[in-house]
């Protein structure tokens, strides 16, 4: 492809994208959810007495709305792009609770008095994060599937690393970028890769930048050599305004990486957080009261799945199955009862006379049409209903809300070397895994989600992994 078919094929995609179109949807998107928000608070307070607030007067406080949404840009949530959805939902919720913090106050000073209108308010600081995560989700959604969606970026390297991010960039809602142009220092490689040109030739980033007004550059040569990565950055890469370098160690790597300058020498820090005894103790005591409030909540439901489990086949209402937990070490997870009571039996014939049902079992472990479930069961797999009994598991410490699958011990292998590094914390009851495909993952997608959890973890991701579970749950999404 010449220069001049690639300005042809470029403007035609990419003539309409814009972020600063895109942050103004998501302003619009979070004007919306707020007044959402102040009306759910309204609502609240006005259903608890009729008589003390009116509920359609939120409308009248829209005044307010220029506040939240200064204070969301200082946050740099415009246009947000390439943010963890948990460092997303972090910045929502002090954003909100400044601006919030902030109106009550004001009221409180000019009033000197406590009124149903702050009651609101606050009731409203606690749901705006939540309905503000939503309504971005769903905008992520429809920009994704819109002309004027993504900002153009220059990738470098065409090799695995360069196709992996490529292939991610092309899939995802959320990071925002879109491909437009692969440079590599391959010359008998491809022309494109997934539809987009390659040029072989990576000093030509000050060209393409002055020519095409791209502003993004993406470094994905891990294997490049220190002197030859030093001239790629200061002749071609410099050339755009802003540019992401992808680290060959993508093992030790996590969402809150520092830098830190050892007297002139760039270093990268990082640390354990689950290895901290005060995140540990904070994640206990999420995990108790998560529990014991969704316990009380549920009782009755659980109650009428225990008797409904009861009738629907012979057997005890709940199985327990060993798994392994913190450091290798097995204990017994609880599940309500999902299959017949001779399961093992019937696996195994299975098996032997099924070899797609055998490849199928060998590669996940479970299986899409898997005749031991009873119909009972297989309503309460779709919405995960049969892991509740798991809060007792998490009542005993044996396992947490949110961490790694629990295995049996013939998936260890599946693990290899990072079993022990994954299993140095306990086992969730949900995870990344599970809001993020579910059973249609594969084991290396798995152990890739469970590592990322381990390195990036964070109360934020822990009620981000909990509010993606609630969707997911709904969905039935890779459920069976």
């Amino acid at each position: 492809m010449t220069f001049d078919e690639f300005e042809e094929w470029f403007r035609a995609r990419y003539h309409r994208t814009s972020s600063a179109l895109t942050s103004t949807a998501f302003i619009f998107s979070d004007l919306a959810g707020l007044m959402f928000a102040f009306g759910w608070g309204f609502f609240t307070v006005n259903l608890y007495d009729l008589s003390i607030i009116n509920f359609k007067s939120f409308v009248t406080y829209w005044s307010y709305l220029p506040v939240f949404i200064l204070i969301y840009q200082i946050m740099n949530l415009y246009p947000g792009l390439s943010l963890a959805p948990s460092e997303e939902f972090r910045r929502f919720t002090v954003g909100s609770f400044m601006a919030y913090g902030g109106i009550i106050l004001s009221r409180y000073i000019e009033d000197r008095d406590w009124d149903a209108i702050s009651a609101a308010f606050m009731v409203s600081a606690f749901f705006s994060p939540l309905i503000l995560l939503t309504m971005r989700s769903a905008v992520f959604r429809l920009l994704h599937k819109s002309r004027i969606w993504g900002v153009p970026a220059v990738i470098y390297g065409s090799g695995s690393t360069g196709r992996m991010l490529i292939d991610r960039l092309l899939v995802s809602v959320r990071t925002g970028y879109k491909p437009a142009l692969i440079l590599d220092d391959e010359p008998g490689g491809l022309d494109t890769y997934r539809g987009i040109p390659i040029f072989h030739d990576t000093m030509l980033g000050p060209e393409i930048a002055r020519r095409f007004h791209i502003k993004m550059a993406i470094v994905a040569m891990p294997k490049l050599e220190p002197l030859e990565l030093k001239k790629l950055l200061n002749d071609s890469v410099s050339a755009f305004r802003y540019n992401v370098l992808i680290p060959d160690f993508f093992h030790s790597t996590n969402i809150w990486m520092a830098v830190r300058d050892f007297d002139g020498i760039l270093g990268f820090v990082t640390s354990h957080k689950l290895k901290m005894f005060w995140n540990l103790g904070i994640k206990r005591f999420l995990d108790i009261t998560v529990v014991l409030t969704g316990g009380i909540i549920l009782s009755p439901m659980l109650l009428c799945i225990a008797l409904l489990v009861k009738l629907s086949s012979p057997g005890p209402v709940l199985y327990g199955h060993k798994r392994l937990g913190l450091n290798g070490r097995p204990f017994t997870a609880y599940k309500f009862r999902s299959m017949v009571k001779d399961s093992t039996e019937r696996l195994e014939k299975l098996l032997a006379s099924d070899a797609g049902a055998r490849e199928e079992w060998e590669a996940n472990r479970k299986l899409r049409n898997d005749p031991r479930i009873t119909k009972i069961g297989r309503f309460l797999r779709r919405g995960s209903f049969d892991e509740f009994p798991q809060f007792i598991n998490i009542l005993k410490g044996e396992m947490s809300l949110v961490g790694p699958r629990p295995i049996v011990q013939d998936e260890v292998k599946k693990y290899g070397e990072e079993f022990r590094r994954i299993f140095s914390v306990k086992p969730g009851l949900t995870g990344l895994w599970q809001v993020s495909g579910r059973s249609d993952t594969d084991y290396l997608e798995r152990v890739s989600y469970d590592t990322y959890y381990l390195q990036s973890w964070s109360v934020w991701l822990d009620l981000w992994i909990v509010y993606r579970t609630i969707g997911t749950i709904i969905k039935g999404k890779g459920a069976y």
